[in-house]
C-alpha cells in the first residue's frame, strides 16, 4: 500500500500480468470466466461513515465473498496497525481471518477494495493456482481480483496529487486499467461509471489503449500499416531470421515445409500457431475468440 509515498507507473509487470490471465482460463476455463460477467456494484459495498465499523466490514465481506462465489467460507475481519493494506491467513477453512490495516477505520470507502484482494487470495488458495514467487502471486492476485469483476475497487482506491498519495494493490494504476480494459472488451462493460477517483479515469484510460494495441498487432488484420509492412518483411526472411516482435515464424518439418506463424491470443495471451497463407480465420482454444488474421 502506497500511503503517501511515490506510485509506481507504467507497465513493469505486464509480462507477469498476462501469464496471469492465461493461467485463469486456464485453470478456470472459458465456461467459468463468463460466469462473472457482472461486475460487483457499488451499492453491493457501500460503507459509509455512520455505519459500525466492524458490522460493516462484515457486511462487506460477505458480499465479496458472495460475488466470487465462495459461499461456505466465513470471513472475520479484524483491524491493527501494520505496513500493508490487508493480510489473510489461509487456513484450511471454511473460517478465514482477514485483518485490516488501522488506516481503514478512517478511510471506509475502500475496505471493499482491501477486501476483494484478500478474497481472491481465498479463492486462488482452493483453487490451488499459483505463480513460483511471492511478488508473482501477488500480482496474479491483484489481477485475477480485476478481471472476475472486483478490481475496480482497487483502481479506484487509486489518488495521488501533490501532497499525498493512496494506492492498493501491487500493479501499477496503469496494469489496473489495462486488466480492466480487457474485461471490459470482453464483457462489453464500463467499470468507468463507478470511479470516484480522478486519476483511475486516467489510468483506465491508458490501459484502454494498451489493451487495443493487443487488437491490432500482425498478423491480425486490424493491424496498421508499419505493422503490416513490418511483418511482410519479417515473412521473407523466416524462417531463418526470427522478428523481435511477438509473432515468431516457423517451418514444419522436412523439405519444402510450410510456414506457420505463432502469436498471442489478444484476449487471453495463449500463443497461437497457423499457417502462412494468406488470410486466416483461427479460433483460440483457450478463450474461444475468433481472430482474423492475414498471414
Amino acid at each position: 500500500m502506497a500511503n503517501g509515498g511515490p506510485v509506481e507507473h507504467g507497465y513493469p509487470h505486464l509480462e507477469t500480468v498476462r501469464a496471469a490471465i492465461t493461467a485463469l482460463y486456464r485453470r478456470l476455463s472459458y465456461d467459468t470466466v463468463q460466469t462473472f460477467s457482472t461486475s460487483v456494484v457499488p451499492a453491493d459495498v457501500a460503507f459509509c461513515d455512520t455505519d459500525d465499523l466492524h458490522l460493516g466490514a462484515q457486511r462487506v465481506a460477505r458480499e465479496i465473498v458472495r460475488h466470487f462465489r465462495l459461499p461456505d467460507a466465513r470471513l472475520v475481519v479484524g483491524f491493527r496497525e501494520m505496513t500493508h493494506a490487508a493480510n489473510v491467513e489461509l487456513a484450511a477453512g471454511p473460517e478465514y481471518f482477514v485483518e485490516l490495516n488501522d488506516r481503514f477505520r478512517t478511510h471506509r470507502r475502500d475496505i471493499g477494495a482491501a477486501l476483494a484482494h484478500e478474497v481472491m487470495h481465498v479463492y486462488l488458495h482452493r483453487l490451488d493456482l499459483s505463480f513460483p514467487t511471492t511478488a508473482e502471486n501477488e500480482i496474479l492476485t491483484d489481477t485475477a481480483t480485476t478481471y472476475l469483476g472486483a478490481g475496480w475497487l482497487l483502481l479506484d482506491a487509486y489518488r495521488e496529487d501533490r501532497a499525498s498519495s493512496q494506492k492498493l494493490g501491487y500493479l501499477t494504476p496503469e496494469e489496473f486499467g489495462y486488466v480492466l480494459a480487457k474485461r471490459a472488451l470482453l464483457f462489453h462493460e464500463d467499470p468507468s461509471v463507478w470511479f470516484t477517483s480522478p486519476q483511475a479515469y486516467t489510468a483506465y484510460a491508458a490501459g484502454m489503449a494498451r489493451a487495443r494495441r493487443d487488437e491490432q498487432q500482425p498478423p491480425l488484420t486490424a493491424a496498421g500499416w508499419a505493422g503490416r509492412r513490418r511483418y511482410a518483411h519479417d515473412r521473407r526472411r523466416a524462417p531463418a531470421v526470427q522478428p523481435a516482435g511477438a509473432y515468431t515464424f516457423t517451418a514444419d518439418p522436412g523439405p519444402g515445409g510450410r510456414l506457420r506463424v505463432s502469436f498471442p491470443c489478444p484476449t487471453c495471451h495463449q500463443r497461437i500457431r497457423v499457417p502462412v497463407r494468406g488470410r486466416v480465420r483461427a479460433r483460440c482454444g483457450l478463450c474461444r475468440t475468433v481472430l482474423e488474421c492475414d498471414t
